[in-house]
């Protein structure tokens, strides 16, 4: 039985090949740690690590499948191939890129949306989306809840982040869209997060600056490295 998505902390437990905590047993481990903190759902990719974080908490997951294709920049959620493994793994929330780039196979996110609706009309599905047509457009194809997860991450926002402005992307998405927004994408801070739920998102997903040590890592040494050397 799907849930909906609680108001709140939302931690994106996630790593790839290519980063040293890549491993479904520490993406298990790691969201135990988020809820043991206080969080009251998780974000996680892959139907292997999504299996065991299952095992370890009980709460709300998103689900995400993050695959490369030749022919489309589209890498999340990005065809029917990830949706059957996210609903056969089961997850509360299917979130999938709902940027209006050119899909794998020039599928379009409307025709996508169809057969998702036709085969699991149950499913609750999240929109991943960069800019304002983006959630306007999803709100439009009825997806269940409107992310901000892309902005700032595809060409045409590539110079943008969320929180910019006192989060004014943020402010024109809640002013345009009639289903619940969750906030995401370079949400750094805890007041940060704070400031996306007094504006009135339903939840906010934190990731890198929970549970990406190297990240974290980085930008201390970024900080410091700007500091004078005491003589």
């Amino acid at each position: 039985m799907m849930t909906d998505l609680p108001t709140g902390l939302i931690v994106s437990c996630q790593a790839l090949e290519d980063e040293p905590l890549h491993s479904d047993y520490i993406m298990g481990r790691m969201a135990i740690a988020a809820v043991q903190g206080g969080a009251k759902g998780i974000r996680a990719n892959s139907a292997k690590d999504i299996r065991e974080i299952k095992q370890k908490v009980n709460v709300p997951i998103i689900g995400i499948v993050k695959r490369d294709y030749a022919d489309s920049d589209v890498f999340i959620t990005a065809t029917m191939k990830e949706v059957k493994e996210l609903t056969e793994v089961g997850v509360d929330v299917i979130a999938l890129d709902a940027t209006h780039r050119p899909r794998p196979g020039q599928m379009t996110l409307q025709e996508l949306i169809q057969a998702i609706r036709s085969i699991y009309p149950h499913q609750l599905l999240m929109a991943d989306c960069a800019t304002l047509e983006d959630c306007i457009e999803a709100d439009r194809l009825g997806f269940d809840y409107i992310s901000t997860t892309l902005h700032g991450y595809t060409e045409e926002t590539k110079d943008s982040r969320l929180y910019y402005d006192d989060f004014k992307f943020l402010k024109d998405v809640l002013d345009h869209v009639t289903q619940p927004v969750v906030a995401e994408g370079n949400i750094l801070t805890p007041e940060m997060a704070k400031r996306c739920i007094d504006l009135g998102t339903h939840a906010v997903v934190v990731g890198g600056a929970i549970t990406r040590p190297q990240q974290i890592t980085a930008r201390f040494k970024e900080a410091m490295s700007s500091s004078v050397t005491p003589k």
